[in-house]
């Protein structure tokens, strides 16, 4: 049965999508079967696949608004052999107004995915920068979330605010819900700013935070614009090494539960 992890954090511009994008990418490529799942109506992690979101005529929306639409029949096989994608286009951004009248709402997406957890060892959900119906399915249907961080001065803000929401799912949703660590990305090691941050995102999450953190590096932009994970694009960049270490740093804890 496949684990579903969210990658989550309502501040944009934090590396969310880059990191979901490349952990799922260095999972796939260690040989397991690893879906990642676009529920932002941004897809980014559609285009950084090598998708155009213009040209899909199903999406991740035709799953959540038609209920029989199933979840397998959207799903598209990526680059990365055991990697699939079932992707994100522009109708997606009217779904939360749509899902509002649905009933049992927020656990739409938990229903739709049980169709196909068991083909998978990984299901990764790329979150909106929001915390609107569409993050709260992905948190109800999620057994752990990941939350990426820049290490940049504004990074705890709005922090209180998902972990007050990853709180009240547990409580009323999604009992099991945990948080499987996070992330500090777009790390200047020269900045003293983002050390003092780092120190603190460390004292707040103690041991949840992952010892590898990811450098700010001009060939993971790169990478996603040209629709591919940075494993594929230039594996021996220090944004590659860096995501193929904390991959491997998470699989480890994984093996340790």
């Amino acid at each position: 049965m496949g684990k579903i992890v969210s990658f989550s954090n309502q501040k944009g511009g934090v590396g969310k999508t880059t990191t979901c994008v490349n952990m799922a990418a260095y999972i796939a490529s260690s040989g397991k079967k690893v879906l990642l799942l676009d529920i932002d109506p941004q897809g980014n992690a559609t285009t950084g696949l090598g998708f155009s979101k213009s040209s899909l005529k199903k999406s991740v929306y035709n799953v959540l608004i038609d209920d029989e639409e199933k979840a397998s029949d959207n799903i598209l096989h990526t680059e990365v052999e055991t990697l699939d994608l079932l992707p994100s286009n522009i109708d997606l951004a009217g779904a939360e107004v749509e899902l509002v009248y649905k009933r049992n709402r927020e656990k739409i997406l938990k229903n739709k995915l049980a169709e196909v957890k068991n083909n998978y060892d990984y299901i990764f959900i790329d979150c909106p920068p929001s915390l609107g119906l569409l993050t709260i399915n992905a948190l109800a249907a999620a057994d752990s979330v990941i939350i990426p961080i820049q290490s940049e001065y504004y990074a705890l803000e709005g922090l209180s605010q998902l972990m007050n929401s990853i709180t009240l799912v547990k409580q009323h949703l999604n009992s099991a819900l945990d948080v499987d660590g996070v992330v500090l990305t777009m790390y200047d090691s020269r900045s003293l700013i983002a050390k003092q941050i780092a120190e603190e995102i460390r004292k707040f999450f103690t041991r949840r935070v992952f010892e590898i953190v990811v450098p700010r590096n001009v060939r993971l932009v790169e990478a996603s614009s040209y629709g591919k994970p940075i494993m594929l694009h230039d594996p021996k960049c220090a944004g590659a090494r860096a995501y193929k270490a904390l991959t491997q740093e998470y699989l480890n804890r994984e093996t340790k539960k």
